[in-house]
């Protein structure tokens, strides 16, 4: 299948559709990103690498970090793990304290953000200490991306916490479930430092591969979690990845993906490559507009959706 003349096709046709929706306005340090750009990659499991658009310019990867923590945390503390998060979709909007109020502090998923914000606190728990849990965070999507120079923008986290309220607000209504085990403040800072993880599509694309093998790298054959732990994380993916427009996602992509608020999203086709779309402008439910319609047309022209 000729994947660079099927990217090239796509980005053509989506052109109209590159700029529609909003930027993440309410991170002031993303409100001025310009919403015109996009980029398409795939890296597939022989390691080859087909892009288009601006994919070696870098990006917030906001709650996609949410994917890595995951592992990570799903590693240290396997099912014991789902005693503080579970696995369900929320059906409401990804910074909801509502529905944590009345499930008395437990997290729907771990891709909300108060689920994201538990799998925090468990990684500085585990390290017993905020900056080792970052360090380690920051060195596995290093490793798992191959590329040394990955980094965390400390302009974008500074700016999401001097206007973190919610996410402050959920922590602590959660540490008041006994749901949190270190101080609120310092899991939310920890939090928005792995959101402001900066990354190109490419990077990204390369990144998800352990996810589309069973986790372990076909190219570093490093093992990062067993193939049970990565279809659990890939179930996850499909059903709560894209908020409470994850069944839609489903619906017309049909690939476990994850999306972020700075227009990326990732996704796998197991046993065949680890793809990153970028595009700034997002719809109503805070994923990427034109990205999400042209992982529509991949699959639509590939063939390649896991239905």
């Amino acid at each position: 299948m000729d994947y660079q003349a099927i990217l090239e096709e796509i980005h053509e046709e989506i052109k109209p559709e590159i700029g529609r929706g909003k930027v993440a306005d309410y991170i002031p340090a993303l409100s001025s990103v310009d919403p015109q750009q996009f980029a398409f990659s795939i890296v597939t499991a022989e390691g080859e690498r087909y892009n288009v658009g601006e994919s070696d310019k870098n990006f917030s990867i906001q709650s996609i970090s949410k994917l890595f923590t995951f592992t990570l945390a799903l590693d240290i503390y396997s099912r014991d793990l789902y005693k503080r998060v579970g696995v369900e979709p929320s059906g409401t909007p990804f910074n909801s304290l509502v529905q944590l109020e009345y499930e008395q502090g437990i997290p729907r998923n771990p891709f909300i953000n108060a689920g994201a914000l538990v799998i925090t606190d468990s990684l500085i728990t585990h390290y017993h200490d905020d900056y080792k849990a970052f360090e380690r965070i920051i060195n596995f999507i290093r490793d798992i991306s191959d590329d040394p120079t990955v980094s965390f923008d400390p302009e974008v986290s500074t700016s999401e916490m001097d206007h973190g309220f919610r996410n402050l607000s959920l922590a602590h209504l959660m540490k008041s479930f006994d749901n949190l085990d270190n101080d609120p403040r310092t899991v939310v800072q920890t939090y928005f430092k792995q959101c402001a993880m900066s990354m190109s599509s490419e990077k990204l694309a390369r990144a998800m591969l352990y996810l589309a093998n069973g986790g372990t790298d076909p190219l570093t054959e490093k093992v990062y979690i067993t193939p049970q732990q990565t279809r659990r994380i890939n179930a996850v993916m499909l059903t709560c990845g894209h908020y409470d427009a994850s069944g839609e996602f489903a619906f017309h992509v049909g690939l476990p993906g994850k999306s972020g608020v700075g227009g990326g999203i990732v996704a796998v086709v197991p046993g065949k490559m680890g793809i990153c779309v970028w595009s700034p402008a997002l719809n109503k439910y805070g994923n990427s507009h034109a990205g999400t319609l042209a992982l529509e047309k991949f699959v639509e022209k590939t063939g390649l959706s896991i239905f």
